[in-house]
């Protein structure tokens, strides 16, 4: 089992009277440019703590033309991090291929990240969320063989001596010869993050990488996928690693549940309500109908249509509690699902420096040597049979 701190970087103080969605459109002159330099520097702070509270790893995604997730660039904070730390994973989760022509650059940054940390980049691809093909004008239909092409250049940037020329349907470029070259041999360790898509699970299951499921959706949802990528794994003939699955999870602990609730409630809405309207945009062509049908089947579960705590309780929405109740709720979640990875949203909407540095700290000191002990290396996570329904 490893602890990953994961930062969306979200914007605080949206003007009340905007009621808008917080992607693509929403105004940017709703952008304080004082208060967000504020908000980076305070993020980064958060994110370099986890080191000293003994996390294995940090994560850091990428998001463009939204209040949601200030990191259009996420690999800019990973090598901040990188240079201020000198022990824990630093997660890039991930970058969008699709949206970078040529793809070559990721080979580049990435190796940089992984220079400057000595070895301890965690490379990130995604195809890139919906509202991003809006905010750049890339054409959804091509999406998927881009992200597919993008790959394969940047591993063969990585693992081929160049220079070499590269002829592909989307991208061409004479000289591949990348300086610098990552630390890690062949490559660094590589996650896909997901959101049902049948299409990516089974490259990931191919490609032997790890799966993350980061949207926000019922835990039986999350169920269904992390069981589908398990049985992608067995059609490429080979058993599934806990260290391939990962999931992202709003985290809060206080000492008690009342206390809990009653400092994190308005937080959570704030995120649901002001930050989360037009993540689900989904531009035509973007999603195959084989993937799109899968993704219907959990999308009436998604934190948007949600509108009562004890829903956000009873679907593990988020944890939320006592350090013992957290505990209890984690062991329970991360034996139905079986991920390996648990990557906890510890800031999350509008919470404070204060709540979220005590957040991190309880975590730490409380639950995860707790976690350790119920999971303990080599020993499997996914227990189907003492799963609570």
């Amino acid at each position: 089992m490893r602890f990953f701190s994961f930062h969306l970087m979200p914007y605080i103080g949206l003007d009340p009277s905007y009621t808008g969605p917080a992607w693509v459109t929403c105004p940017n002159s709703l952008f304080d440019p004082e208060q967000g330099g504020a908000l980076y520097n305070r993020y980064l702070d958060e994110l370099v703590y986890a080191e000293e509270l003994g996390f294995d790893g940090v994560c850091v995604n990428e998001h463009h033309q939204n209040a949601y997730g200030l990191m259009p660039s996420p690999n800019l904070m990973a090598s901040i991090v990188a240079r201020l730390t000198s022990r824990m994973k630093v997660a890039v989760v991930g970058n969008a291929l699709p949206l970078y022509d040529p793809p070559t650059r990721v080979a580049e940054e990435f190796a940089l990240i992984d220079c400057l940390s000595g070895g301890r980049l965690i490379a990130g691809m995604v195809v890139g969320g919906g509202p991003e093909y809006y905010s750049f004008s890339v054409n959804p239909a091509y999406a998927r063989e881009r992200f597919q092409e993008a790959h394969d250049l940047i591993l063969k940037a990585w693992t081929t001596p160049g220079p070499f020329e590269w002829i592909g349907k989307h991208y061409r470029i004479r000289y591949v010869n990348p300086w610098p070259r990552p630390v890690q041999q062949p490559h660094p360790e590589i996650w896909i993050p997901g959101a049902g898509s049948v299409e990516t699970m089974e490259f990931v299951a191919r490609q032997r990488y790890a799966y993350m499921g980061i949207p926000y959706f019922h835990l039986d949802v999350f169920k269904r996928t992390f069981q589908m990528f398990r049985d992608a794994c067995e059609a490429e003939g080979y058993q599934a690693d806990p260290l391939q699955a990962g999931w992202l999870v709003p985290i809060y602990v206080a000492e008690t549940d009342a206390q809990a609730r009653r400092e994190y409630e308005e937080h959570l809405w704030y995120f649901v309500k002001r930050l989360l309207p037009g993540i689900t945009i989904q531009p035509p062509g973007y999603t195959s109908a084989r993937s799109l049908a899968n993704i219907l089947k959990g999308a009436g579960t998604f934190l948007l249509n949600v509108t009562e705590w004890d829903e956000i309780v009873a679907g593990r929405y988020a944890i939320v509690g006592s350090p013992e109740t957290v505990t209890e709720q984690l062991v329970d979640a991360l034996g139905q699902l079986g991920t390996g990875n648990l990557l906890g949203l510890f800031q999350l909407g509008s919470l404070p420096a204060d709540l979220t540095r005590r957040n991190l700290e309880l975590f730490a000191r409380e639950v995860k040597p707790r976690l350790e002990r119920e999971f303990p290396p080599g020993a499997p996570v996914h227990r189907p049979a003492a799963a609570v329904a």
